[in-house]
């Protein structure tokens, strides 16, 4: 009796051990999705990806920060990071790239995925870090100034230098419905680089007129970020690619999760 008892409780005791594992797989799994959009656009620009995001099962939020200052910015994200249930995959593209290295240190995030984006690193800023390797806009006449100090891309060269495989009419509303960004933003120092600590991924736009392909590919190498390459792509590789774009997202979630 003494024996069977024993026995039962040691099986008892393996069945519970095995399935631990998983368990703690379960309460690891990602399925949080944070979008953060960049400079001269909004948060509709991602619909395509989200649509695919949320499809294959994925919760999916979009920033839609003010651009009206760097701290500003970082807030908008924190307070969307706040609302979610567990641990979120946060995204960005272009200049919200440099808003995530700075929000992504919130304890939520489990990885960065920047699209044709920014990546300072501590002590650095964006606009510094362009000069590195210059763009074809910073070259150009198509960045503007209000006089209160707001950047905009002039709508005439929109498609030109930030959406050049879109069409010229998705462009067009694009120019018309972008959200002007405090030029003190591009000198906003980071604090704390969020990619420093956590893994990050990096989708280089090759044919990138608004950020130098060369810059991705050198903020990628820097930060060991996994990294794609897509041929082809303009600055709105977001719009341009969605698929591409929520696979890499999808691909971090997994690899997190493990």
């Amino acid at each position: 009796m003494v024996n069977k008892f024993a026995l039962f409780a040691t099986m008892l005791c393996a069945a519970a051990l095995s399935s631990t594992p998983k368990l703690q797989a379960q309460k690891s799994e990602v399925k949080n999705i944070v979008l953060v959009h960049g400079a001269w656009a909004d948060g509709s620009g991602w619909k395509g990806v989200y649509n695919i995001l949320v499809k294959d099962g994925f919760n999916v939020s979009i920033v839609q920060e003010p651009e009206t200052s760097f701290l500003d910015d970082v807030t908008a994200v924190k307070r969307i990071l706040a609302l979610q249930d567990g641990p979120s995959i946060l995204v960005a593209h272009s200049y919200g790239g440099s808003v995530i290295t700075e929000a992504g240190t919130d304890p939520s995030v489990a990885g960065l995925v920047y699209v044709a984006a920014h990546m300072p690193d501590a002590g650095e800023n964006e606009g510094d870090d362009g000069k590195r390797f210059p763009s074809d806009l910073g070259k150009s006449s198509a960045l503007k100034k209000t006089a209160d100090g707001f950047t905009y891309l002039d709508p005439a060269q929109f498609h030109e230098y930030f959406a050049a495989d879109l069409s010229a009419e998705q462009a067009a509303f694009m120019a018309r419905s972008q959200v002007l960004n405090a030029a003190e933003n591009f000198k906003a120092v980071i604090t704390t680089a969020a990619w420093r600590s956590k893994p990050s991924w990096m989708l280089v736009a090759a044919k990138d007129r608004t950020i130098n392909p060369d810059l991705e590919r050198w903020y990628a190498k820097r930060a060991h970020s996994h990294t794609v390459e897509v041929a082809g792509a303009s600055h709105c590789v977001y719009v341009s690619h969605p698929k591409k774009v929520a696979d890499v997202i999808e691909n971090a979630a997994r690899a997190v999760s493990k």
